[in-house]
């Protein structure tokens, strides 16, 4: 299986509320000991290693401090990830160069800035942490309190002279108000735990985002619109390189044929009018057949049946021209006003078939093909299958090369599965 790029990462399914109160619970109490132990072993660290730079013997405390807050920093990426439903993302560290010295491999973290960040969340994360502790604890204290009250109030001693709070509030002092006060209350925190548990959550887990993995998410997505710029060069150069040699070998030649039998048939009308005749019937065809081939290199650049009836329509019609029987599934509200996807995606999409199915009738040597389009999580999934000899990949100078750096221009991932053999399966995801 040959794979343009990474699948794109699918967020998990949302959790219900007990499992996800529960989750963002244990993320928020269990900071707070991860957080004391972070600060008092990096603070400690840091100072001392500062403290010692004089002596040299500083340098080697520092960068232990430094790969400390490395590993403390990738257990709290691993918490990360279920709080907030995303896969975890790491940070790509400097790596000491083969046969680097000891000295090098000392200095090689202090010249790291994710390190740094590692080090400055270890240390600062503590109020945070105090803060989202504090709030969450005593709302679920308060809450089962409160809901519980009832079961208990009759073993609260009351001594003469002692005051309750729905007496301060002047609501009257007897048991059922008693109660029914304080189990309000515990309804109220109740009620409003998810809220503020998740809120503490999402404070905590936001600033150990911005701090161990923004810069990471920062580069990543750099990376990915680098690739789709190349990408997108690759495949408009691509085309042109295709479209020109097509109508070097297709339009001009004949155009040119055309001009030399309109000028032999300039110089037969004096002398042999009826051969003139015949040389402007050939010149005819000529003409028609150019009109053809230019209307079928229209067809790779901007269908015009794309445009007026959509991808259902265009593809229906890019079937019906196939040279092997095709089964086309296609999702019908792609077609409609509301439902049809932007128009880069849209042409992205009958290039990706079209060209699939280019592919199969020059190199597959199969008897039937499968195409299949529909909408998937946000994305329009395409699928051509076909029962050929299998064998397809995307090497450069393929025909599979020119899909996938299309694809991959639009954002979206493509997938050949392709063994010796067959059968082919083309699959491709384009975001909307």
């Amino acid at each position: 299986m040959t794979t343009a790029n990474p699948a794109p990462s699918v967020t998990a399914r949302t959790p219900g509320l007990p499992r996800r109160l529960l989750t963002d619970s244990g993320y928020v109490l269990l900071g707070l000991p991860l957080a004391v132990a972070s600060f008092v072993v990096l603070l400690v660290g840091f100072v001392l290693g500062l403290g010692l730079l004089v002596l040299v013997v500083g340098l080697p405390v520092l960068t232990g401090t430094l790969y400390a807050a490395r590993g403390l920093a990738d257990i709290e990426r691993l918490r990360l990830a279920a709080v907030r439903r995303q896969p975890r993302i790491r940070p790509r560290y400097r790596l000491p160069e083969a046969g680097a010295t000891a000295w090098r491999r000392i200095f090689l973290p202090m010249r790291d800035v994710q390190s740094w960040l590692d080090l400055a969340h270890g240390i600062l994360r503590l109020p945070v942490a105090i803060v989202t502790f504090v709030l969450t604890l005593v709302w679920w204290a308060v809450a089962a309190t409160g809901v519980l009250y009832w079961t208990y109030d009759w073993a609260i001693p009351r001594a003469p002279g002692n005051t309750d709070l729905n007496e301060l509030l002047g609501l009257g002092d007897t048991t059922a108000i008693r109660i029914g006060l304080h189990t309000g209350i515990g309804l109220f925190f109740l009620l409003t735990l998810p809220i503020v548990v998740r809120g503490c959550a999402l404070l905590q887990a936001g600033f150990g985002r911005a701090m161990l993995t923004g810069v990471a998410e920062m580069r990543d997505r750099i990376t990915v619109l680098e690739e789709q710029k190349r990408a997108a060069a690759s495949a408009e150069a691509t085309a042109l390189r295709r479209l020109e040699r097509d109508i070097h070998d297709g339009p001009q030649q004949r155009l040119v044929r055309l001009a030399m039998d309109l000028g032999r048939a300039r110089q037969q009308l004096a002398n042999d009018p009826e051969a003139a005749g015949r040389t402007l019937d050939e010149a005819l065809d000529q003409t028609r057949e150019t009109l053809a081939e230019l209307r079928g290199l229209s067809r790779g650049i901007a269908p015009p049946i794309l445009v007026d009836r959509g991808l259902p329509g265009a593809l229906a019609a890019l079937a019906g021209r196939g040279l092997v029987p095709i089964e086309l599934r296609v999702d019908p509200d792609l077609g409609t006003p509301d439902g049809r996807p932007e128009p880069a995606v849209e042409h992205a999409a009958y290039f990706v078939v079209a060209e699939a199915l280019t592919n199969v009738a020059k190199h597959a040597r199969a008897s039937e093909c499968r195409v299949t389009v529909g909408r998937q999580e946000g994305h329009l999934e395409i699928s051509v299958a076909d029962d050929g000899q299998g064998g397809a990949h995307l090497a450069k100078g393929h025909g599979l090369a020119g899909i996938a750096d299309r694809v991959r221009a639009g954002g979206g991932t493509l997938t050949v599965t392709s063994p010796a053999g067959g059968p082919t399966e083309v699959h491709a995801l384009l975001p909307e």
